[in-house]
């Protein structure tokens, strides 16, 4: 389009898009309300009623057929509302006449009053509409009260007539003695904490209700929301109340007055005393069929057909049939563990349990009525305990063992498939062919479930199911369970074997690379256990070689004739450096990485593993193509930064247990993160058998040694002691840990410190301010932290960044600055003008954008790398090599698989809830490589939350060193105490 071409004297076609600014054009509304009366019907008159605006004479005479009606107004020559020349129609054919608020309003209006009008379109109407009882609606009240903010008068233009609007009515029934012992029922009207005589008043639907005078010159109009019930209607329309004769008394108390105190307020006089409620029944239909029972159950009222539980209705009485469900809910709990549902269909041995415990105790309830249909199966429970015999025998494979189990309960013995498959499915209770069942609760029982549940393939377990030999603490507690129990010899030499000397075997041939002896130890580790197929953790520090320990171990299992490939699973942005350290340690080796799932690169699994001695992948890779991966059968699987998998009820997690191979390790610096829990899922993975279940750990080990949970006729520190202890020696065979102090004498110094950094004071106000109301909200949360913990770690993480500056939790506060950024700002320009170059690290990336812009600001070079980085490789490999003096790093990007030693200067903006993670962290720098001493700052904001946490840090090393690296007993995590001191500030 030519806009050149444009007449400059042409119309300004864009300005009709905008309401008019000249309001003296405007022509102002209002909303006029009139009371009307039509008159009085003759039967002797054909035509139309007359209707007219009521005058006080008329209403003197009577008030029957009032109506309430409203139209537009407009202001006359004098200033009085008049009807004018504006009608409905009027109002929306020229807006701009009265201004588009207005217009709209009265349009909204008209399809309030009269919604069933075509949308938009007023037809002929310009005269009254009435808010009649067919068409008043409850957002009727709203729009009224919306009108004095658009500046719409509400007004009566009949110079005998005012209109107001009340604030509050509250209309209910009053129940009266009358006389001759009868009963007066009528409605209760109060506007405005006025009583208003019922016969003044007149319904608007069911939503609201106007009021009128009688009395007195001109006629007063009240109009009012209220909510008002089919009754109070009925009563408003029968202004004199209806009268119960004495004779029906007795009937009205009884039947109607609960239902209408329920739907209703109602106030009694005259010492009549109100009745109790309606009484429900609950009456429960039984239905038996085969192995199947059927319950359907309805409440049931005097006089009233049964209500389903989904029914709604107003004669309900939600308070008197909750508390009879409270009293079947503890009947049914008292009798049996079978889960409370009064409708259902309950199966098998769960309809044997509700036939013989549940429905006996329901029929002593009373107000419930139970109605039994269908042949009634007599069932035995089997109450005995279980007696377990358990064998193994060696067979042909050396690393598996023949298990064989026999239960028996009251001298039957059990199908011990069927037995298995319910207790791997959480069956509470299994029934017999011949009607007998009994509870799957026993505690032999559940003791045998969770070792079941520790071995691999639950669902092909018969009488020959095998164990593997790996799982010799699994042994051990089903020799603890079983009243029998029956070793294999080869099993016994095998657990034996675990206690003696490490041999490892010789360096392989095709090994590139010296082993330092602490290397070389690792290496003879790795080749007992993959020799004995016995799993572990390698949990070296960072920096001492795990990697090329494995590598070695892989080349070594290849010169030895085998065949299938070992898998490693690892962060993506650690394949890049499995495949560049095989390259150079072992370049023999065949290594092939599947960085995306087959259906985005085309590869398949099964092709990669062909020929190849080392299948590098990556967690997210695993987790897609889980199926592929299962499918394979693996030499062994290496999980590079195991943490990635320490939560067992990941998919992630499940998958990598569902691999198939002879052995299974993990690497990580940091095997204990947050707590005890961390070492069963690594070592679930590792080494099956070693703790049998999650929960038998969490009260054998986590509760003592964490929480100090002890027996109460246990000492306290002696039995956390020897829990301490235990753990470690079931852990000690499958655990490999080095710290770097074994090198070092060849790693530079490291010097750490703390440097407190003083809020500005206005900083300090916004901060106290916040951390009243959260300290607040968060103190209310903690006694059930399990249920609020997402809560009370959003309102922590809130004071984090707040600490840090302001403007990360609301940009207005962007003027008050980061006194954090303005100390880091001075030491990196002492740092580099001295030619060093420094890592920094924070937990949030939107402080480092901060940071960044700080860098900006001053022109120094920087590098950044976080979570979002699409090109990681370059960006490190950039640092490196290049001329940038400050690397901006997330701890998500930078916590693992980075060697920086080209740094020697590390800011921590922020302390870390994990200080395994903060360390490896600090490490990227420190670490075989570096040359140069490091020095390491930690700026914390003095005052803050920021130094509870870092305290809180020191604690969980505490932990950490006392389980892992052999130091003093620790006995907390986490815990809510924890929340109140890190808020106590």
């Amino acid at each position: 389009m030519n806009l050149s071409s444009e007449p400059d004297d042409a119309p300004a076609a864009w300005r009709a898009l905008l309401p008019s600014e000249d309001s003296a054009e405007q022509t102002p509304l209002a909303l006029g309300i009139e009371l009307r009366q039509r008159e009085a019907h003759d039967p002797r008159r054909w035509d139309p009623r007359k209707v007219e605006a009521v005058t006080p004479r008329m209403l003197a005479a009577g008030q029957h057929d009032l109506q309430l009606a409203v139209r537009p107004l407009i202001r006359g020559a004098r200033g009085e509302w008049i009807k004018g020349d504006v009608s409905w129609d009027a109002v929306r054919r020229s807006p701009g006449r009265f201004g588009v608020h207005p217009t709209r309003w009265f349009a909204e209006l008209f399809a309030i009053v009269r919604p069933s009008a075509t949308v938009g379109v007023f037809s002929s109407v310009s005269e009254w509409i009435t808010l009649d009882a067919a068409s008043a609606s409850s957002h009727l009240w709203a729009h009224l009260r919306a009108a004095d903010r658009l500046g719409i008068p509400l007004v009566a233009p009949h110079p005998q007539q005012s209109v107001a609007v009340a604030a509050q009515a509250d209309v209910g029934i009053v129940v009266a003695p009358a006389s001759h012992d009868a009963l007066r029922v009528a409605a209760r009207v109060r506007v405005d904490g006025v009583d208003i005589d019922p016969a003044h008043v007149r319904p608007l639907g069911r939503s609201g209700l106007f009021a009128f005078t009688v009395d007195g010159d001109p006629v007063r109009m009240t109009i009012a929301a209220a909510t008002l019930d089919d009754a109070v209607v009925t009563l408003l329309e029968t202004p004199d109340g209806i009268v119960v004769p004495s004779s029906d008394v007795a009937a009205f108390l009884r039947e109607a007055y609960p239902r209408l105190a329920r739907r209703a307020n109602v106030t009694t006089l005259g010492g009549l005393r109100p009745p109790t409620a309606l009484h429900p029944t609950l009456r429960l239909t039984v239905a038996f069929r085969g192995d199947a029972v059927t319950v359907a159950q309805a409440w049931s009222y005097p006089g009233l057909a049964p209500f389903a539980d989904d029914t709604r209705h107003p004669d309900r009485d939600a308070s008197a049939e909750g508390r009879l469900s409270a009293r079947v809910s503890d009947a049914w709990a008292e009798a049996s563990d079978l889960p409370y549902a009064v409708s259902g269909v309950f199966r098998d041995a769960d309809a044997a349990e509700f036939s013989a415990k549940v429905l006996p105790a329901l029929q002593l309830i009373p107000d419930v009525r139970v109605e039994i249909t269908g042949d009634r199966p007599a069932y035995r429970e089997l109450t005995g305990a279980p007696d377990v015999t358990v064998t193994a025998v060696e067979t042909h494979d050396p690393d598996w063992f023949d298990l064989g189990v026999i239960v028996s309960i009251d001298g039957r013995t059990i199908p011990l498939g069927p037995l298995l498959r319910a207790l791997t499915r959480g069956a509470r209770r299994m029934k017999l062919s011949d009607g007998a069942y009994f509870a799957l609760g026993h505690p032999s029982l559940v003791r045998l479930k969770e070792l079941l549940d520790e071995a691999a393939g639950l669902d092909e377990w018969t009488t020959d199911a095998r164990i593997g030999r790996y799982q010799s603490a699994l042994w051990a507690d089903f020799e603890d369970l079983a009243d029998q129990a029956q070793p294999a010899r080869a099993w016994r030499e095998t657990v034996a074997g675990l206690s003696g000397a490490v041999e490892g075997g010789p360096l392989p041939a095709g090994l590139r690379a010296d082993l330092r002896p602490y290397q070389r130890s690792g290496f003879d580790w790795l080749t007992f256990h993959w020799r004995h197929r016995l799993g572990g953790i390698l949990a070296d520090d960072m920096g001492l070689g795990k990697t090329l320990q494995v590598l070695t171990l892989v080349a070594h299992a290849r010169e030895e004739g085998e065949q299938r490939p070992f898998l490693v699973v690892a962060p993506t942005s650690v394949l890049p450096t499995w495949a560049d350290e095989a390259a150079r340690f072992t370049p023999g080796l065949v290594v092939r990485t599947l960085g995306a799932t087959s259906a985005t690169s085309g590869t398949n699994v099964t092709d990669a593993a062909a020929g190849a001695d080392l299948v590098v992948t990556s967690y997210a890779v695993l987790r897609l193509d889980e199926a592929a991966f299962v499918a394979g059968e693996w030499a062994g699987v290496i999980l590079d930064e195991a943490q990635f998998v320490k939560n067992p009820r990941t998919k992630l997690h499940r998958a990598v247990k569902n691999l198939r191979s002879d052995v299974t390790f993990a690497l990580t610096g940091t095997p204990l993160e947050n707590g005890l829990a961390d070492l069963w899922a690594l070592f679930s993975l590792t080494a099956p058998g070693l703790f049998p279940s999650a929960r038998r750990f969490r009260d054998e080990y986590v509760g003592p040694i964490e929480k100090g949970r002890v027996p109460e006729n246990q000492e306290g520190g002696p039995y956390r002691a020897a829990r301490l202890a235990r753990l470690r020696d079931r852990i000690r065979p499958f655990l490999l840990r080095r710290t770097k102090e074994l090198v070092a004498s060849e790693l530079p110094p490291k010097q750490e410190q703390d440097i407190h950094i003083e809020l500005s004071p206005d900083h300090r106000a916004l901060y106290d301010t916040v951390l009243q109301r959260e300290r607040q909200k968060v103190l209310g949360l903690i006694d059930d932290l399990d249920r609020n913990r997402l809560i009370v770690f959003r309102s922590l993480t809130l004071l984090r960044l707040l600490s840090l500056a302001p403007e990360l939790v609301d940009s207005r506060h962007a003027s008050l600055g980061s006194s954090k950024l303005d100390a880091l700002l001075a030491r990196l320009s002492e740092v580099i003008a001295e030619g060093h170059r420094a890592l920094v690290f924070s937990q949030f990336t939107s402080f480092l954008a901060l940071a960044a812009a700080r860098l900006d600001a001053a022109g120094i070079a920087y590098a950044s790398l976080d979570g979002s980085t699409a090109r990681r490789g370059e960006v490190i490999e950039g640092f490196r090599s290049g001329d940038a003096p400050v690397f901006l790093v997330s701890l998500k990007a930078g916590g693992f698989g980075l060697t920086l030693t080209e740094a020697d200067y590390v800011f921590v903006l922020d302390p870390w809830w994990n200080p395994a993670a903060e360390s490896q962290a600090i490490d990227r720098a420190h670490r075989i490589g570096q040359d140069k001493p490091v020095f390491v700052y930690r700026l914390l904001a003095a005052g803050t939350i920021e130094q509870k946490v870092r305290a809180l840090q020191e604690r969980k090393a505490r932990l950490f060193d006392s389980v892992v690296d052999d130091g003093d007993l620790f006995a907390q995590t986490l815990t809510a105490d924890d929340i109140r001191g890190i808020l106590e500030i």
